[in-house]
This record gives C-alpha cells, structure tokens and sequence, in this order.
C-alpha cells in the first residue's frame, strides 16, 4: 500500500537518496530486515497522504496516564483545554501555537470516563522500591522494549570469576540494612525493592522474557567460575597445537574481524532463515573460527562470542574523517541532520502575581517571634514525637522567645572574654543538631537571628571520615566558624578520642562545641534585650549544597529575602494562624526549613514534625499525625507518600479530609509524578481530595521556584505533559512520538512564586532566552532568593547575576536573575514544568540525558526486584573528550552471578532502546557498601570518586566501550613511502641526510693488542697460559660476597686439556661435532667451553633445569639440545641425577637424551695435541635463545667473527690485564654469554663473576662486590637492576653504614635487547646517588639475534642522551621531537655507543629503501662479529637470506647488511665523538614482531603496559598481546581479590585515552603469573598461549563489549 502510494507522492530528492543508500545496506546485509523497514517508514512517512482526522483538525495524539497504567486510550481532541490566567498565558499560547502545529500539548485532569475504575484501589507491592523512579508506563515501556530485543539473541560472554570471588549468598554476610532506608539527599535513590511486579500482566511474561530476552539459550550451560576446565581434552590439544607453532615461524592468528568471506558466523539474521547457529560451549564441542581454525577452550570460545558479538551492525559505521598531516584526530560528533530543532516563537519571561502587603505582617522575623512569645507564650509551636508515635516534648511560642534570648545572650557575652568576645554579630557560627531533635534546632536558630550571627546548619558528623565531611569541613573554614552549637545528646554522642575529647574532623577547621540547653546557661540580666530591626540586606542564614562534582557551597541568604520568601509563601499556600501543619522533611534546609522553621512562626502555626527515625519504623505516622491533629497542612516528599502506600492496608479510621495542601518537595522531580498519582487513587476513598496535593520545585540558590496553589475548584485538573525522550535529549519539546516506549510524563509544579518573574535560558553558553518549545534552564528574579556562594564571587557572578538576553541580543530586564538550577519550560496557562537537573545532566555525544530518566528505566527493568532498595547512582565521566554513563547498583544480598549478569545485559538493552545512548560501565555492588549522605541515600559524587580512584570494589562489572566510544580516530591508511624514484644526492635522500652511522673503524686503531697475533681464542687462552700462567682471570663469589672459585689462566688452560681428552676418549666425538653445555652460572661452564673449543667440538651453552620448576623448564633444555643436533650433553654430577630424576621422566621423555659427561671427576692425561680449526670462518659455538615472542633460534658465530666481538668490545671498553670488570649476568646467550666466557681470556682483565640468582638471598651482593673491589666497570641485566632498586630501596642508609661505595663506577651497563627502560635506570641512579653513583655512568646496550652486541656505553665519548618523542606520531611510524613533559610524549634513552667495526643503516621494513635521519625504520647492521646466519633444522634459506644478507632497494645497493628486527632512528647531535665527529645517537624504539598492528597503526607493547602501571596502585605488572583483532590487557593485582574487579574500567580508561585503543579482554591475574625470561623480557606469547589453553587461573575475566 505504502508503495503504491508512493508513486503518487513526489519524493525529494534527499529523500530517495537516502533510500537508495537504505536499499544498498540492506544488499550487503549492514542491516537487517526489520531495521530497514523501519527506517524506510520513518523516511516516507511524511509524504504519505494522512487519513483525514476527526473534527477536521490534526488528530493529536495524546497519552493518558491511568494509574494503574494499564488503561490507555487514544484521545482525538481538536481543542486542548487551557486555565486562562492571564493575558500572558494567551500570549504565551499564541506564540507556542503560531507555527502551523501545535509544539506540545498537555491534558488537564485525569479521564473522567471511568468513575469505576478509578475508584478501584490498587493493592499495592508489601516490599518497596524507590518510587519516585516508579512509573508503570514506563516499566510497561521497558518491558515492550526488552521484548523487541528477544530476537536479537544478545551472546554477551560472561565473565569468568574465580570461586573465592563469587559474592557469598548468606543473608549474613551483609550488614543489617537499617540505616540505609533513611531518606535520600536530592537526586539519590533509595526505597525497598523487594515488591512484587508492579502489574498483574508484569509477572507472568516475566519469567518468560528472562529466558529468553537476552541470551537465546547460550548462557545456561556457562559456568560463572574459571575453574570448570573448557573441555577435557581440548585444552591440551590446543596447548600441544601452541607449544609445536612456536619453534620457528610464529604465525598470527586469524584475524576474525575482517573476514568477509564464507566462514565468518552470521550473528543477525532475518526470522525464519536456517543459517547455522554458534553453538554452545558450556561444553567441549568445538567452535570455529573465522578461517575455519578450530579452537576449543572456553576462553577462545568467549573471546570467539566476544568478537562475534562486536561483528553485529549495531552502531551505523564510523564516517570519515578530517586527517590533518596524518596526525590522529578525534572524530568530532557532526550534529545528526534529522534532530529535531526548537521552532517556537521566542518565550516571553512570566511574572508572578503582585506580593500583597498584608497589614499586620511583622517587619522582620524576629519581630513575629517576639509577637507571639509576649501576646501569645502559650500557644504551641513545634511538637516533637518519639520513636513510638507519642509526642515527646511542645515546645510553645513563650518558650521559643525566652530560648532564643538566653541563647542570644550566651552566644554573644559568655563565649571568649568581655574584651575579646569568641562571636561577634556578624559571624558564622554551625549549628550540629540531630533529625529527632527539631526544637533545640529551632530555639538555636532563632538564638542566632536575635544575636545577629549568622548560623550555618549542616548534618551531625558520624565518624572522622564521613562521606562529603571534609567538604562540609571546608564550607565552615572558610566561612571562618569557630563555635558549633549542639545539644546536649549530641554532644554526647559524637566521636570522641580517649581523653574525651571532640576529635578536629577530617578537614575541619578547630571548634568550640556549645552546646544551647538551658540548663546549661546563664541567664540574661533584665536590662539585657536583643536588638530587634527591620529585615535589612545582612546575611540571615547559610544554607549549605552539596555540587555534584562534591564540593558544598554555602547559599547566602539575606533577612530581607527570608522575610519576603516567608511572605511569598504564605500568600502562595494561603497561610493562616493558629494552622497546624505536620512535617515530614529535613527541617535544617529546604523545603522543611522554610515552612516548618520559619513560615510557620510567621504565621503563629503549630508544626508536628516527624523525625525519619519515627518514619523507618512507621510509615504511617504522618499521615496518623494529619488524622489525629485535623492538620491543614503536610510536607512530604514522594517517598513518604510511597511508603504510606506500602502499609496503609491495616488502617481503618484514615481521613485526610482535614488536608487542604499535601506539599510535594520533589515534586521538580519528574518520577514522583506516579506516587502522586497513586497516592490519590488509594487516598481518594479516604477524604483525600485532588487538588489537595501540590508539587513544588526549589532549589538551594532560588529558595521555593514554584509551587503548585490549593484551590477549591476541583474542577479544574492538574496539567499533565507527555513528552518524547528523544527529543527532550536535544532540549526540544515534541508531543510523544510514534514510538510510544520512550516518553517522559511531567506535572506541573504550580505557578511562578508571588513577586518574582521567571523565564528560561540556554543552559550553556551566553543566557539566551529559550524558544517555547525548547528546554532551558529555569531563572527567577526576586527577592526572596539566596544571594551569592558565601566568599566566591566568580561562582556567584554565573549564577545569582544572570541576564537572560533576547535573540536581538538585548537583556530583558536590569535585574540580574538567578539560575535555579532546573531544567524545565513554562507550559500554556504560566504552568511550569521541570523536567530534571542540571547536576543531573549528562551530555553524551551532544546529546542530553538526565541521570534520574536513566535510573527510572533501570529500575524498571526488574520486576524481579533486583536492585538492593532501588539504590543506584548513575553519573558520567569523561573519558576521551566525550561523557561517558556509569551505573553503579547495589545489588540484592541473595542475587546470583546469573542474576546479575542477566540483570546487566537487559539494563543495557533497555536504556538503549528507551534512550538511545551507550552505557560506558554497569558495576554492581554488594547491598549497603555505597557511601551514604546523612539521610541514607546515596553519596553520588563520593560514589564517583570511589570509581574513579578504583576504590569501588564491585562485585561485577560490564564495560561497553565498543558500544560507546564513537569518537576514535578514523583506522591508519599506510601512506606510500619514498620509493627509487626519488631523488637521492650524495647521502641525503628526500633532502635529508640519510640515517648511517658507524662505530671507530677496526682497522686503524694503532694499539700494543698482543692478542691480534692470534686468530682463535684457544690460541690466545695457550698464549697466556704460557706469558702470564699465574694471573688470576676469573673470580666466582658466593652469595655471602666471598670467593668460591677463581681460575688463573694456567688453571683454565689445563682444566680445558682434561676435558677435551674426555670428550674424545668418552665421548669419542669428531671434530666440529655440537656439544650441550648445561651448567649453572660458574667456572665448570667456562672450562667447558674451552675445552670444546681444544677438542674442535662447537659447544652450546643451555641454562640448567630449575630444580624446583622441572615440568616446565626441561623441555626447554631439551628442545634446545635436539634442535641444536648435539652429540652430547657435558654437566655436574648434580645435574646428572637431575636430568635422570623421576620429575625430569615424567617431563620429557629422559631415553632419548645423548649420551651424558659428567665433568666433576675428570682424566689425569693431556691430550696429544690441540685442535686448531684450518679456517677462521669455521664455526666457534652456537648461542641459543628464546626470543620475547616464544621462537627458539639459535645464531652461527664463527672464529673470526668471536674474535672480532672481543675486540670490538676491549677496545669500547678500554679492557687491559690490569683492569677488573664484575659482571651480573646470565652466562647462557648474547653479550652476557660473551662477557662471561670470552672476554676475559682475550683481554687479559679479571672477571668478578656473580650469578643473578644469588641476588635473591642476598640482594646488595653486587653492589657491595662493585664496590670492595673498587670495579670501574660493571655489567648487569634489567632483573638485577629492578631487584636492586626494590630490594634495597630502604636500606641505602645501613647501606652507606657499612662502606658501600659506588663512586668509582665508570660504567654501569644493562646489558639488553629492547628499549631502554629509562624509568627504572632512572630511578636506580636517583636512589645510589648518595652511595656514590654517578647518574651518567648507568647506560644501556643492544644486541639482537644477528648482531649479538651493536651497541654498548664505553669508556670515553658523550654521556647518552634522553630524547622525547610523541608517541602518537611513533605509531605512524614517524618520528616527531617535542619538550620534555608535554602531552603524549614518550623519553627514549640512547642505547649506548655503537660499537667499532659497526656500522649502521636505517631502513624501511617494507620496501627496504634508506631513511633520513630522524626518521622511524628498522635498524640494520653491517660488522665483522654479526652471525653469520641461524642454526635451523629445517634450512629455512628464505628467512636466512632476508636477516643475514639483505641488500637496500636503491642507494648503496652492494652493502650485506643484516636486519636487527628492531624499529628505532638514528639522529646527529650537537655532541662530539672520541674522534672528532659529531655524535649520531640510536635510539630504539622496539621489536618489530612484538608490536601489534591496530587500527591501521604499529604500537609497541611496552607503552601500553606502561599506561596501565600507572592506572592504579595495586598493578605491579602488566602485558597485553592482541588475539583476533582484540586486544586483551592481563594486570598482575597487588592486594586483595576484591579488588580485582576495581581495575577493569580504571585500565580501560587509561587505554582509550593514551591509547586511542578499546580494550578487549581485562584478565586479573596473581603476582608473578606473567612469564619473565632472564634478561627481565616479559614472555607475551607463552602467557597468550596459556590465557587461552586455560592455564592462568585468572583472577577475574572481563569481556569488555
């Protein structure tokens, strides 16, 4: 039909473009069935003829509100009835109707057609929740909503928790909740939950929607804790499948997320189609993923579900963006075309009817008081009641006056001396008064009026560190308070030290407690009497507010305001003496202040105040006290009326026909709008009359806003708005849309107060008037408002001195008006609507949603009364220059994982649908652990700072961040590099000079180098053997610093003969045949080696088994003796009985080892003659290492090239016979091999050898070696330098005591094969500074697989030198110089100097061209001790050629170079070298197969770990690694398991915004648990391979959506 109509309608031109693209999506399946037709219907529905209306006007469509909810019916009014006021109201409703349809429309009264129903009490739940939040169309709409989602089958992995984290289900382990049901401060949530369904129909498609809203059926089979193994053998089949990928190349793994292709797993589908369905992995089937991999583990079938689940079209793709000189830009939000835009006329400001000046009004308050104490002393006052009901104490209008004075007098003559009075008029002073005492409040406070001080009413401190106390704190320091007035139960109950003292709170300024009953002071002479004035503009009273970033304000308030204001109010509730009015409010502010303290004694009215603690237990008791008083009047808010409902059903004899206004104090809050209404409808039987009940709306800086009046007409109904929440979240008004889910019902609060004008502005930027359908922010000019935030005149200037200007640009009025804080409209007739706050306000995305609306659609999501007393907090937090929505719950004491898990989905789903916007994190907290405000609802902006600062310590917790975060920068397109084509002159290329820098030249260095003569190093070691027999090389310490062995060079060299006999008469090995060297770090290894080298064996250095951790540290022994095709393995005889142990039989298979030498007890002969190898180019020996990535590769490194290195490093080191070098190092691969065995014996120096693993007992072993053997040149690893820096963190004081002193190290150097780690060198060098250390003398080395040493800090040349760089450029593969300190900057340290006989060539990865200087590109490296190529089983010749022999693309195309692997740039500084030049710095950046490709850009490892250190303090370690395009961050936790689930936002936060990256996966893991190889290299493979075998034992797992 739509279609054919269609051909008769001529559609614009955007239009069917925008059809055309619908059609396209919908082609290549971006969106669904169902999504297009929707969207296809909203686009055309416009241009559709409409049916004609009745009445031949637009048929309005307006929603009735039943109280029950359950009637609703289309109402098709041509006329909408108005109360005409006055003029202005016409005015008002011709500009809002001037357009040619009307804006927004409203019903007057509730339907009148059904008496029947109406009368019809609803039987309330016997639990309760927050009711203000309670609307039942709204759950209604939420429920409709949730169902919508039923087919969209959500598959949300569900965290894995360990056992000991799953919150306990006994009642008994929570706290009795009495305290928490006390009320709530503005804005916060609370009630009881444990009501049933608020409708009929509600709990029977309950259960039916929570089995299948959300999950389908996948997460019945899930189990909510990690230690269910994912299948039973599956696991170890992956784990096998890992363990052989690693030896040599290790490949990515699929990348799921951008598989097009047939495999990729349909998520969404049209109804009806058979696609195949994920199946389920509760159990071991298998799940494939996207090129066809199977996989089993739970984890890899969550993470598979994860990225399935983010595959789904649910947000429209990200446009384009702006890419200025390709930095990364954020995505700044365009504003959506089609939002609906104000199109009223301009408001006009509304005025309140004139304050009539009645004749007998007193001049000032005090004057009423004195009034009616002498003409009137026994007329009562204030009644205050016990726990049980009964009146406690009346306090009369004598009392009150006589009170007042003898407090007055005290205050101003018995506080200090007669000279110096303590308090002067004028002052501040606090007045601490309990909610069950509002007589001694009140006699206080007329005391101050009287005495001319100014009081400051605050809450009763609990403990030193109440939620918000400090603030308070603040608020009376700088109001200068020095004397707090108290009663005397309070006094005694405060916290008290042991000597009886009043402990100074946690910021608070130091008090004078005093406390005002009588008995306790001295009485005023008779010639003493207060100063009674006209009210004047001197500050009456300070009311405190709490902001919502935390921080308390003090509202001033003037004696002319508060006069005004009481007589504003009087008018306003028609007031008269003698009323009897019943309080149920917090008398010390607000609402209950102005009408139950200070309206009432205007008026000589008797007040029944309630205390809340009468109230916990009886709800009923204010409307028992309205009864039995004949009371006219009642101040409550929604909740008391909520309550009231909850146990009236015992009651007889009510009759609230004496009630002639029922004040609403949050009535401003659009939620309470459903208690009102229920309220009357069970009331209604019981005298109650509607008219009767009157919303107000207030705020602490403009006192009462508006207030609904009583009238006798009940005629004429309360107005009634029903609005689109859509459109409401662009500050427009629109009448409800098609949608009928998302609607927001609003009453009105009354008129504009008697003699103020109200209008309302823009709520940011210039206050501009807003239209008439548009939401601003309500602003009131008059008298009886608050006029400043004591002591802030920039605050007070942007609230109190507001002038609303005209969109001509002029102000409306010369008086400056105040903002309410109130965001509403003034409806037809002068009605004003609020619909929230503006401390509610999140603005996400441009879009406004208000927390209040987010916690109503929460709370109606479970009928199944999850939530723990409706006590949420919802707040935003800035992350990623956006707002971003957390909801925080408390969750019910006998809720279950899947309860909540079930709970946290729906609520997601519900708010997206009711509101359109993302929930950044939904954290859900056990019952009665959120801070509390005085009354005992929740501390939102303590709540905040808990989350922020990871002190929450949720028991669940769901992030969105792929939902949310919209705004990233648009993926990397690689940009063409600098190709042959380019023009390269000389040695610049691009108009740079070409990155290439090389070490001293080998050759011309002229020195007396005996040891040149000799071409092998068992040349030399004979040589010296022979010159020098007694000259001790190699010294051993123990792990109490004494000598355990050393070795002079005769010793080595017959202990080498010995050995090399046995190799060839035990071991009948030939020559150039390999042999496994596997001992611990000493002189055993070096004799070995040696004695390999005489019997013209190649030895292989393995590190030995742990004896502790055999399972998992043999087989890397015995990999490495089988790839390495060794003959025979020589050890210790301790090792021997090791490997052949029954640990080592259950770990490998021990029959299949070669034959074993032990070297302990060796042959008596020599041999007959020593082997010398006929080629320098023959092999020496073989380094074997596992690489930070899990690859195995062993390097050839023949004698030349040994000999070379040792050269090379002699000389950067300036290493003669005479020199001692101590040396920290695993003795087993690279430079630490080298230095270990190698140097000594070609240098002649002495080599202090101490073995790392001894630092473990003894920590200061080395530095106290460095320093009794007065060593200049030291080596150690990353590990040995964090073990100091820990471990002797505080001892550096005994430390000195005992002599240790570093002062003559020259060079200290890391020896390394990544980045710099400059923080902890840093930090080392700070620490030993006072020991001696020099700070230039720490540097670092590099070395890598193809060149084991390229660069290493010697003895002359520059100090290295720190650059900063900013990391987002680095991940363009550029690099950008900026100050040290500015934003995203990143210090790379120079790694050391390059070595001679090195030389080295930035180039590009890709296409092999030379880089210029400062340019990003991989470190390649041409020298005489490079390796000349790797050991391999296999031959893998391609890899060999591109590592070893590579060539550049265009420049200097004859050069071999090797490739390091490594990305950095090299840059010329302003330095000199030893020769002359100028110095050119390498820095390293890091190894290209660690860093990880996403979105287009390169980022290294380290920098994200570094980010999510910082992030909170229980992190003692962190590593990520990507799996499928998800990047997966596991922290080490520090402290409590409870504190687990405290990391996950803190880490994704910190990720998004350094980063620009969505976090994955967060996994929590013990200490200790990250693998960390012997250099201090984390091994992120190996942990990768075990988070997804299963193997970590997580603390917590967080699949982030």
């Amino acid at each position: 039909m739509a279609d054919r109509s269609l051909e008769s309608v001529s559609l614009p031109l955007e239009v069917r473009a925008r059809l055309a693209e619908l059609e396209l999506e919908l082609s290549e399946g971006d969106i669904t069935q169902k999504g297009y037709e929707k969207k296809r219907s909203k686009l055309i529905g416009a241009y559709l003829p409409q049916p004609p209306a009745a009445n031949g006007a637009a048929a309005v469509r307006c929603r009735l509100q039943h109280s029950e909810g359950a009637a609703r019916r289309m109402l098709r009014t041509a006329n909408i009835g108005v109360c005409d006021i006055r003029e202005a109201a016409a005015r008002e409703r011709a500009a809002s109707t001037a357009g040619n349809r009307p804006l927004f429309y409203f019903r007057f009264g509730v339907d009148q057609a059904l008496p029947q129903e109406r009368r019809t009490p609803v039987t309330p739940s016997s639990g309760s929740r927050d009711e203000r939040y309670r609307s039942d169309v709204h759950t209604e709409a939420v429920q409709a909503a949730l169902a919508k989602h039923k087919e969209r089958k959500m598959a949300v992995p569900m965290p894995s928790k360990r056992r000991s984290l799953v919150v306990q289900t006994s009642m008994d382990a929570y706290t009795p909740p009495d305290t928490s049901s006390g009320s709530e401060d503005e804005g916060s949530v609370q009630g009881d939950s444990q009501g049933t369904p608020t409708s009929s129909q509600g709990s029977i498609n309950m259960e039916h929607w929570i089995s299948q809203a959300i999950h389908g059926s996948t997460t019945s089979t899930t189990s909510s804790s990690s230690t269910q193994s994912g299948g039973s053998g599956a696991a170890h089949r992956l784990a096998d499948v890992m363990a052989q990928t690693h030896i040599e190349n290790h490949s990515a793994p699929p990348d799921v997320t951008t598989y097009t292709s047939e495999h990729s797993i349909q998520v969404e589908r049209p109804q009806g189609s058979t696609a195949r369905v994920a199946p389920k992995y509760g159990n071991a089937e298998l799940m494939e993923t996207g090129d066809g991999v199977p996989v089993s583990s739970r984890v890899s079938a969550k993470i598979q579900q994860l990225v399935n689940t983010l595959k789904r079209p649910k947000r429209p793709p990200l446009r384009e963006f702006f890419v200025d000189d390709f930095e990364e830009l954020l995505e700044v939000q365009q504003p959506d075309p089609n939002q609906p835009k104000p199109e009223g006329a301009q408001m006009l400001a509304m005025r309140g009817e004139q304050l009539g000046v009645v004749t007998n009004w007193p001049p000032s308050l005090e004057a009423a008081l004195q009034r009616w104490g002498t003409i009137s002393p026994k007329a009562p006052c204030l009644t205050t009641m016990d726990t049980n009901g009964k009146p406690l104490y009346i306090l009369t209008y004598g009392k009150l006056w006589t009170r007042s004075m003898k407090v007055a007098y005290n205050i101003l003559h018995k506080l200090g001396t007669k000279q110096e009075p303590m308090v002067r008029p004028g002052d501040r002073v606090t007045l601490v008064f309990p909610n069950n005492d509002p007589a001694a409040f009140m006699v206080a406070f007329y005391g101050c009026l009287l005495a001319e001080v100014v009081p400051v009413p605050i809450e009763v401190p609990l403990t030193r560190k109440d939620a918000g106390s400090q603030q308070i704190g603040f608020l009376l320091g700088s109001c200068g308070v020095t004397v707090a007035l108290t009663s005397d139960a309070c006094h005694k109950g405060l916290p008290k030290s042991p000597t009886g003292e009043i402990p100074q709170f946690k910021g608070w300024p130091k008090l004078l407690w005093f406390v005002t009953e009588s008995k306790h002071l001295s009485k005023p002479p008779r010639d003493w009497f207060p100063h009674i004035k006209d009210a004047n503009n001197d500050t009456a009273y300070i009311e405190y507010k709490t902001c919502k970033d935390g921080s308390v304000l003090g509202v001033t308030v003037t004696r002319i305001a508060l006069l005004t204001h009481c007589q504003a109010l009087t008018q306003a509730c028609g007031y008269t003496e003698a009323e009897t009015i019943v309080n149920v409010l917090d008398f010390k502010k607000d609402v209950g202040l102005w009408h139950g303290i200070l309206t009432s004694v205007m008026n000589m009215m008797h007040v029944i105040s309630i205390p809340y603690s009468l109230m916990k237990v009886n709800p009923l008791s204010w409307i028992q006290k309205v009864c039995q008083y004949k009371a006219k009047v009642a101040c409550v808010k929604s909740r008391d009326m909520h309550w009231a409902l909850v146990a009236h059903r015992d009651q007889r004899d009510i009759n609230l026909s004496s009630l002639r206004m029922l004040i609403v104090a949050d009535g401003a809050n659009p939620w309470s709008i459903s208690s009102c209404d229920a309220f009357l409808n069970v009331f209604q039987s019981k005298g109650l009359r509607q008219e009767v009940i009157c919303p107000c709306a207030s705020s602490p800086e403009a006192l009462t806003v508006a207030i609904r009046r009583p009238t006798d007409d009940s005629n004429q109904p309360p107005g009634r708005g029903v609005l689109s929440m859509h459109g409401l979240t662009y500050g427009v008004i629109r009448v409800d849309s098609e949608e009928k889910l998302s609607v927001l019902t609003v009453q009105d609060v009354g008129l504009v107060m008697p003699g103020a004008i109200m209008c309302s502005v823009k709520p940011d930027g210039i206050p501009q008037l807003c239209k008439t359908d548009e939401i601003g922010e309500l602003c009131v000019c008059a008298i009886a408002t608050g006029t400043s935030y004591y002591g802030l005149s920039g605050m007070t200037k942007n609230t109190f001195e507001v002038f609303p200007m005209t969109s001509s640009g002029g102000p409306i009025t010369e008086y400056p008006f105040i903002r309410t804080g109130l965001l509403g409209f003034i409806g037809p007739g002068g009605l004003v609507f609020v619909i929230g706050k503006m401390d509610g306000l999140m603005v996400v995305s441009g879009r406004r949603h208000n927390a209040d609306d987010i916690v109503a659609t929460a709370l109606a999501v479970e009928p199944m009364k999850f939530v723990y007393r409706g006590r949420i907090a919802v707040f935003s937090v800035s992350v990623l220059h956006d707002e971003r929505i957390v909801i925080v719950a408390e969750q019910r004491p006998d809720s279950t994982e899947e309860d909540s898990f079930q709970w946290m989905s729906r609520v997601l789903q519900a708010i997206d649908s009711i509101h359109q916007v993302g929930v950044y994190c939904l954290a859900l907290v056990p019952a009665n652990t959120l801070p509390k405000t005085p009354l005992g609802g929740i501390h939102l902006s303590e709540t905040k700072q808990l989350f922020l600062e990871g002190s929450l310590h949720p028991c669940n917790v769901l992030m969105c961040p792929h939902t949310c975060v919209t705004n990233l920068p648009k993926p990397r397109q690689k940009q063409p590099e600098i190709g042959p084509a380019s023009v390269m002159v000389g040695n610049l290329v691009s108009g740079k000079r070409i990155a290439q820098a090389s070490g001293r030249d080998l050759g011309q260095i002229e020195d007396n180098d005996q040891a040149r003569k000799f071409l092998f190093l068992s040349e030399v070691l004979q040589w010296r053997a022979q010159t020098t027999p007694d000259h001790v090389l190699y010294t051993l310490l123990n792990c109490r610093g004494t000598i355990a062995n050393s070795l002079t060079c005769v010793q080595l060299h017959k202990r080498a003969e010995k050995i090399a006999v046995m190799l060839m008469e035990r071991g009948h090995l030939q020559d150039g045949d390999h042999v496994a060297l596997v001992y611990p770090p000493g002189i055993d290894l070096i004799a070995a080696f040696y004695g390999c080298l005489y019997a013209g064996c190649v030895p292989i250095t393995v590190r030995p088994p742990h004896p502790q951790n055999i399972a998992t540290t043999l087989p890397t022994v015995k990999m490495i003796v089988e790839v390495s095709r060794s003959a025979c393995l020589m050890t210790t005889q301790l090792i021997c009985k090791l490997l052949r142990s029954r640990e080592a039989a259950a770990a490998v298979d021990v029959r299949t080892w070669p034959p074993v030498l032990d070297t302990d007890d060796l042959p008596k002969k020599r041999p007959a003659q020593i082997y010398k190898p006929s080629n320098p180019e023959t092999l020496a020996y073989l380094d074997f290492s596992v690489s930070t990535t899990g690859m195995l590769a062993g390097v050839k490194m023949s004698h030349a090239a040994t000999s070379a290195f040792c050269r090379s490093i002699k000389l950067q080191c300036e290493l003669y016979p005479s020199r001692e070098v101590a040396i920290c190092l695993d003795p087993y691969c690279g430079l630490g091999f080298v230095l270990w065995c190698l140097c000594s014996v070609y240098s002649g120096h002495q080599s202090i050898l101490i073995p790392p693993s001894e630092l473990e007992t003894n920590p200061a072993l080395w530095l106290l070696a460095v320093s009794q053997y007065k060593v200049r040149d030291t080596f150690c690893s990353y590990s040995v330098m964090e073990l100091c820096t820990k471990g002797l963190g505080s001892q550096t004081e005994s430390l000195k005591a005992r002599g240790l002193d570093l002062s003559r190290v020259r060079t200290c150097v890391v020896v390394a094969e990544e980045r710099p780690r400059i923080a902890l060198t840093q930090s080392f060098s700070k620490l030993f500074k006072d020991l001696g250390l020099h700070p230039r003398a720490v540097s670092t080395s590099l070395g890598c697989r193809v060149n084991l040493a390229i660069c290493l800090q010697g003895t002359s040349g520059p100090d290295p030198t720190t650059v900063y760089v900013d990391m987002r450029a680095l991940r363009h593969d550029r690099v950008r110089l900026v100050e040290r300190g500015s934003p995203h900057s990143l210090p790379l340290m120079e790694s050391g100097k390059i070595l001679p006989g090195v030389r080295i060539i930035i180039a590009n990865p890709e296409t092999k061209g030379p880089l210029g200087d400062s340019h990003l590109g991989e470190i390649w490296v041409h020298s005489t001790h490079n390796a000349s190529g790797y050991f391999t089983i296999y031959g893998d010749e391609s890899l060999q050629s591109d590592h070893f022999n590579s060539r550049l693309s265009f420049g200097d195309t004859q050069t071999i170079w090797a490739r390091t692997g490594y990305l950095g740039f090299l840059r010329r500084t302003e330095l000199t070298d030893a020769n002359g030049e100028r110095h050119d710095a390498l820095y390293v950046v890091g190894a290209l197969d660690e860093a990880m490709e996403l979105r287009g850009m390169r980022y290294h490892p380290i920098d994200i770990e570094t980010s999510v250190i910082r992030a909170h303090k229980s992190i003692t370690e962190c590593a990520v690694f990507t799996w499928t395009n998800l990047l997966v961050v596991v922290v080490e936790l520090d402290g409590s398991e409870q504190e687990a689930l405290d990391l996950v936002p803190l880490v994704t936060n910190v990720v998004l915004e350094e980063h620009y990256l969505i976090v994955g996966v967060v996994v929590v893991v013990d200490i200790g648990v990250i693998p960390i190889n012997s250099r201090g290299e984390k091994q992120r493979m190996h942990l990768r391979d075990g988070f997804l075998a299963d193997q970590l034992d997580p603390i917590y797992v967080a699949y982030n959506m």
